[in-house]
């Protein structure tokens, strides 16, 4: 058994020697998979039980706009709280496994609340405008391609600011 395993990690860390920037992105989007099975749950959780009775109530706020046939104010907050449990896995997924930072949590804490916030914005903005376009062709299931939409912008914009910027080692 021992043996077995040590063969198949033995391609794993010779990639990782080889190529240690992509195998990092690569840990990072597997280990991002924490964070999207949490999404996932817990966004099915807030429009299946948690918000079902506020899915008929319109929301209409700044730049949010949920009509009833997008999830109404069941729906923003479903999104929301899903997005909210998900960057909480993901920062400590992130930071112990993908990129073992040191650096003091205080110091990065804004950086990633700003990250999030800019990400969260524009993942709480977005889904009522694909689920409207997606809904005549898929029906319920537009609001899971919204949200893997989500997921693609959310690695976009936090890969970046977490490598450079928040999940660094102290030197």
């Amino acid at each position: 058994m021992g043996q077995s395993k040590s063969k198949l990690l033995t391609p794993i860390k010779n990639f990782q020697q080889k190529h240690p920037d992509l195998y990092e992105f690569i840990l990072f989007n597997i280990m991002s998979n924490v964070a999207t099975i949490t999404n996932f749950i817990v966004l099915w959780i807030g429009t299946g039980i948690l918000f079902t009775k506020l899915a008929t109530i319109p929301f209409h706020w700044f730049i949010f706009n949920y009509d009833s046939k997008q999830g109404g104010l069941g729906g923003f907050l479903s999104f929301l709280l899903a997005y909210i449990c998900a960057q909480i896995v993901n920062f400590i997924v992130q930071r112990k496994v993908v990129f073992s930072a040191t650096v003091e949590i205080k110091k990065v804490l804004p950086w990633y609340i700003l990250t999030v916030t800019v990400a969260g914005i524009i993942s709480v903005w977005l889904p009522p405008y694909i689920i409207q376009q997606l809904t005549p062709v898929v029906g319920d299931f537009a609001a899971t391609i919204a949200n893997v939409v989500n997921i693609v912008i959310q690695v976009v914009i936090n890969y970046p600011m977490m490598k450079f910027v928040i999940m660094r080692k102290d030197r």
